[in-house]
């Protein structure tokens, strides 16, 4: 059981930005005796990610996304996940990129009781525009 809404996807979208930026993980950040977070929606975890990447400077070059889970099957839901995710980092969907696979009914993901979810991401320079 999850303390926050226990989007497994995202959690692990923000552990990685936070990884990559050498700050911790979701649970230094959000803990989960903080009742704050009890029921939070795991969007505003990632928009602190966010807020930080550009706090020092960078912005997503890319990510790569792989929910591993026996049901519900992805394919359908894919370009809205996608389109969701760019729009939470503030970058466009052709950055984004989302597997699905199975534990081919092997152990508790297989058995549909677990889902996990793996995230990695490149952060690059923000580009700056400076007007003429």
């Amino acid at each position: 059981m999850s303390h926050s809404d226990g989007d497994v996807l995202l959690h692990a979208l923000t552990d990685a930005i936070l990884g990559a930026l050498g700050e911790g993980d979701i649970g230094q950040l959000f803990p989960d005796d903080d009742p704050r977070n009890e029921g939070a929606a795991s969007s505003r975890f990632v928009a602190e990610a966010v807020r930080r990447m550009h706090a020092k400077g960078l912005a997503i070059g890319n990510v790569d996304l792989t929910v591993i889970c026996q049901r519900p099957k992805l394919a359908d839901r894919r370009i809205a996940i996608i389109t969701r995710v760019a729009e939470l980092l503030g970058c466009a969907a052709e950055r984004v990129n989302l597997k699905g696979k199975t534990h081919e009914e092997v152990d508790a993901v297989g058995e549909g009781r677990a889902i996990e979810a793996v995230a990695s991401v490149l952060l690059v320079p923000e580009l700056r525009h400076n007007p003429g």
